[in-house]
């Protein structure tokens, strides 16, 4: 990652944080780009099952072909058994009708047992993809993002594609099956009430238009503003030790109930236009029904069709509108999937880092002669980092790189772990361009201590076992010793199995960084990068992890980032770096007796030491 300190391209998020547009001008206009390409996409994930999926519309067809049935049974009870006053043939018939009903009942329960676990095979592979994208997509691109809007999409944007799928994709062919169905037995029944039945469906279809126009908008950033407020709670509580110290509550709730509001006007604009259709739909299904009574008790009296006729032609034209509501409904849902799915696709289309190159090799018996020639880079286009940066470290020497904060340290390491390609020039291990080593390989010869470490929530053991996944439980405690952090862990409740909380909050700062030692220890690493290892360390404890560092150090090419410079004084090599060049370089002995940039640095520290220094020197 790069260095928080060092200069980088600002993340632009307008309307938040106080940015450009406000607090209410956010996705105002949002829609999605592409919907038929990303229905295409899904596509993609839901023909990997169209085995299943066949086998699921067969058994559809079949419930929507006995829910045809009945209302037809219903109009012949009537005409040939109620009205004659044929008991025997009645309660046959009704044995008939209960039979079907059943029948229908247990295809249903089978049809949705298939459907569900055909959807969460489908939902699984989408986020197993998305996680693996996320793991492939270089620093770069968390840099410009917010963590908690990734985890939306991994989360929330997810659930509402597998919400939408368990139900649009059966329920839209079982509509479109009964509506055919439907209006086939209706123009058999009467063609006549048919066509007056079909008077609201001009309307039907422009209410349609118009809600689906609003509703594709207002979902898609329903799910951004969640994203986004899923962004803030997620910095809030990493971050909430900062808003206490500076007591920015009242702040911090304020840029909450900012971006909620936001969230509620959108979702509720969302909801009230998908949810109005279903009031629309109930009053154009009532002014049919009304018609169809109507004049189809005026057909009965003229003796055109008979009662039961009528009986089973408002049946099936309260089954004929049904399923026009639920295409609506299902319409609405289908919205909300595609802004999903859109927004879950955009991650896919990252790119990733850069592919090993064709003749990519792997490293053996790695010497650690290490070389930049020339090397330029720049986070952002025109705001150059490191300028022509060359030295070369020769095999188990100790590189230390100093200089002012941005001054372009980080990024060195950055580039050397491939975080980072250079803009131009090389680096080599061993006379080899890193470019030509393959990534996995390069980065396995490395044993890197950040400043800022990290923990996983596991137990002390795993998290020093990371280093080295196939370390007995014996070379795990021995790397905690030559740490110096064995000590405080046999006092922690369970010892090496204690469970640390989120990022090891449950330890002190200096008791994870011990951690992270050890864990570079167990790895066992050809190149060692210590960026500001021994930081968050009181000075008791630095002395046993100096002691520890130089036995790890030994035979190991190793580069150490220090502020603190009596950290680095027995280093082979002193590079000094002021605004991404390296303006001077040496031991620490000759660099003090050139009195320039490095004398200039160790005085403002050690005044009272260099005087001492120079008076013997």
């Amino acid at each position: 990652m790069p260095d928080r300190r060092e200069e980088r391209p600002a993340v632009h998020n307008p309307g938040f944080r106080g940015g450009p547009g406000g607090p209410h001008s956010m996705f105002s206009k949002v829609k999605p780009e592409d919907p038929l390409g990303t229905l295409k996409r899904l596509w993609g994930y839901i023909k990997q099952y169209k085995l299943r999926f066949f086998l699921i519309f067969i058994i559809v067809f079949v419930t929507a072909l006995l829910s045809l049935i009945n209302p037809y049974l219903i109009g012949r009870a009537i005409d040939q058994y109620i009205i004659p006053k044929d008991f025997k043939g009645l309660f046959s018939l009704i044995i008939l009708m209960i039979s079907i009903h059943i029948a229908n009942s247990l295809f249903i329960w089978l049809q949705g047992y298939l459907n569900i676990t055909t959807v969460q095979k489908i939902v699984l592979q989408l986020r197993k993809d998305l996680f693996g994208k996320l793991q492939s997509l270089p620093l770069r691109f968390f840099d410009s993002s917010q963590h908690g809007d990734l985890m939306s999409r991994l989360t929330n944007d997810i659930d509402t594609v597998n919400m939408s799928l368990n139900t649009s994709i059966t329920q839209v062919f079982s509509s479109i099956v009964t509506l055919t169905g439907t209006l086939l037995v209706m123009l058999r029944l009467s063609p006549m009430l048919t066509l007056i039945s079909m008077a609201t469906i001009p309307f039907t279809l422009l209410v349609t238009s118009f809600i689906s126009r609003h509703t594709r908008e207002y979902f898609f950033s329903n799910q951004t503003i969640l994203g986004k407020l899923n962004g803030l709670i997620e910095e809030n509580i990493s971050g909430l030790k900062v808003v206490k110290v500076f007591s920015r509550e009242r702040k911090e709730i304020e840029r909450f109930g900012n971006i909620n509001r936001e969230l509620r006007e959108v979702g509720t604009k969302a909801q009230i236009y998908s949810g109005v259709m279903g009031p629309l739909m109930n009053v154009l299904n009532n002014l049919s029904f009304a018609l169809i009574a109507g004049f189809g008790g005026w057909f009965t009296v003229q003796n055109i069709i008979t009662v039961g006729t009528i009986a089973s032609f408002i049946t099936y034209s309260r089954q004929f509108t049904r399923p026009i509501n639920e295409l609506a409904n299902q319409f609405n849902m289908l919205q909300s999937a595609m802004a999903s799915a859109e927004r879950v696709f955009k991650v896919m289309d990252e790119s990733p880092e850069p592919a090993d190159l064709p003749d990519a090799v792997e490293l053996k018996d790695v010497k650690g002669d290490v070389e930049f020639r020339n090397v330029c880079f720049s986070y952002k286009e025109g705001v150059p980092v490191l300028k022509n940066v060359t030295f070369h470290a020769k095999p188990g020497q100790t590189i230390a790189l100093v200089g002012p904060t941005g001054a372009g340290k980080t990024t060195m390491v950055n580039l050397l772990t491939r975080f980072y390609d250079v803009d131009s020039g090389s680096i080599l291990i061993d006379g080899i361009d890193i470019r030509r080593i393959k990534r996995s390989c390069l980065r396995s010869l490395l044993g890197i201590v950040l400043q800022d470490t990290y923990l996983f929530s596991d137990s002390v053991k795993e998290n020093i076992r990371y280093g080295r996944l196939s370390a007995t439980d014996e070379e795990v405690k021995m790397a905690a010793r030559l740490a110096h952090a064995e000590h405080f862990i046999l006092r922690l409740p369970h010892g090496y199995d204690t469970v640390l909380s989120d990022g090891g909050e449950n330890l002190s700062q200096g008791q994870r960084q011990l951690l992270a030692i050890a864990r570079a220890i167990l790895a066992d690493p050809a190149i060692l990068i210590l960026d500001e290892a021994t930081s968050n360390i009181d000075t008791r404890t630095e002395k046993y992890i100096q002691a520890a560092m130089l036995n790890l150090m030994e035979g190991r090419t190793s580069f150490v980032i220090a502020h603190r410079l009596s950290t680095i004084r027995n280093a082979d090599m002193i590079l000094v770096i002021n605004d991404g060049e390296i303006i001077e370089r040496g031991t620490h002995r000759e660099l003090l007796e050139k009195k320039g940039f490095y004398y200039s640095l160790y005085m403002s520290q050690f005044a009272a030491e260099v005087e001492g220094v120079t008076k013997t020197g």
